[in-house]
């Protein structure tokens, strides 16, 4: 995480004020999915990301996000299940390790951020606006100010290349091409940037 906020700080131009600098807390975040399986949906996680969060309190739409998620992290609870998501068929992980998203604009809607940006996944990108909730914010019992966020969303996985399938013989097929994302994100303000 040190790694990937120092290099975003050094890369990008500092506006002026300096926005306030989170780091996603992922001991306290989450980011699943859900897709149809013959007559049921079968969930999964990813259980390794990153993220820096820009927030501009005075100008919300010169916020920024930056998300990144370890392809490999993916986790249903059916260890050959996960080793075939990670294969050629479907994240093609030795390929295509992280999925990523770059925000390019954000469009303040209440308590609600249409933050607009770069998916890319398996090595295919595409913009996409994302319906992003702020939970609020807090600080923890060791003086931490902490920031949360939520967004669902849904994704075509063919989109991104990822069409594998099977024909039932009633017709149909195995898998939806549907995917529910949720991402919840508890992230901490960075102590040199927090208020004393």
């Amino acid at each position: 995480m040190a790694t990937l906020a120092a290099n975003l700080a050094a890369e990008s131009p500092a506006p002026a004020p300096s926005p306030e600098i989170y780091a996603v807390d992922k001991t306290h975040s989450e980011a699943v999915f859900q897709v149809r399986h013959l007559v049921t949906k079968v969930r999964g996680r990813f259980t390794d990301f990153e993220g820096v969060i820009r927030v501009d309190r005075t100008r919300p739409e010169n916020s920024s996000v930056v998300f990144s998620i370890d392809a490999a992290s993916v986790d249903t609870d059916v260890a050959e299940r996960d080793t075939h998501l990670k294969s050629p068929d479907f994240f093609d992980v030795a390929k295509h390790p992280r999925i990523t998203f770059v925000s390019s604009r954000i469009t303040p809607r209440g308590d609600r951020y249409d933050v607009t940006g770069t998916l890319t996944m398996r090595g295919v990108a595409h913009e996409v606006t994302l319906p992003v909730e702020f939970l609020g914010s807090a600080r923890d019992p060791w003086g931490n100010e902490r920031a949360g966020f939520e967004l669902e969303t849904k994704l075509d996985r063919k989109d991104y290349g990822i069409s594998f399938n099977a024909a039932l013989d009633n017709g149909g097929f195995l898998l939806g091409d549907e995917v529910r994302i949720t991402i919840n994100i508890e992230a901490i303000r960075h102590k040199a940037d927090a208020a004393v």
